[in-house]
């Protein structure tokens, strides 16, 4: 099984959808402002970006998720989207899982965690065999 598509349900979509091109997603469906729909520049995964209404299954503000972008340099990412205008909620900071994070929020509020795992990301040393 491979992730296809996340979508988020909104109600600024355009400001959502310019967000997620500024962290490198190319739009590849544009039927804004009810529906948008981005391609990560590495692998096969989409990001839709969808108008929240009365009577959608996604209200807004029903939940809240976060989004996980690994980026081969955490640290030039953020210092590239900082130049942007993008602010980060919390700086790159080593965690003891392993990972390298650092935090921002779309402007719908979604928690946008980027990190490095390198190897670690699927097979940290306690990895379950």
């Amino acid at each position: 099984m491979n992730l296809n598509q996340v979508t988020i349900y909104c109600e600024n979509t355009v400001e959502t959808a310019e967000f997620y091109e500024k962290l490198g997603l190319r739009l590849i469906v544009d039927s804004l402002p009810r529906y948008a729909r981005l391609e990560c520049p590495d692998g096969d995964s989409t990001l839709s970006v969808h108008e929240a209404r009365s009577g959608r299954l996604a209200k807004p503000g029903s939940s809240r998720i976060v989004l996980y972008f690994e980026c081969s340099d955490l640290d030039a990412e953020v210092q590239r989207l900082r130049s942007l205008g993008l602010g980060f909620d919390r700086d790159p900071e080593d965690r003891d899982w392993l990972w390298r994070e650092a935090y921002l929020s779309d402007p719908s509020g979604n928690q946008i965690c980027l990190f490095h795992a390198g190897v670690n990301r699927k097979n940290p040393p306690w990895r379950v065999k």
